[in-house]
């Protein structure tokens, strides 16, 4: 392989990848960590987010619980009528 093919494939398959890396460290790095204040907000929005799970469980077994109730009465008639 030529010296030139050779240094074009390294700076391709290495040097790009490795320049790429960096950058998303220094990135990183720079971001710093996040306030008080953004954490307390973070956890009351997955708290809020929790709760909200949880109604949409109840309400989904609400739904569940009429859907067969309504199948049972439908099945009733059919059967009876």
């Amino acid at each position: 392989m030529e010296p030139a093919v050779f240094l074009a494939a390294l700076l391709i398959f290495v040097g790009i990848p490795a320049f790429t890396v960096l950058r998303i460290a220094r990135l990183r790095a720079a971001r710093g960590q996040p306030s008080e204040d953004t954490t307390a907000r973070l956890e009351e929005l997955e708290s809020r987010v929790q709760e909200l799970e949880q109604q949409q469980a109840e309400v989904q077994e609400r739904l569940d619980f009429a859907e067969r109730m309504l199948s049972k009465a439908r099945e009733e008639r059919r059967i009876g009528g």
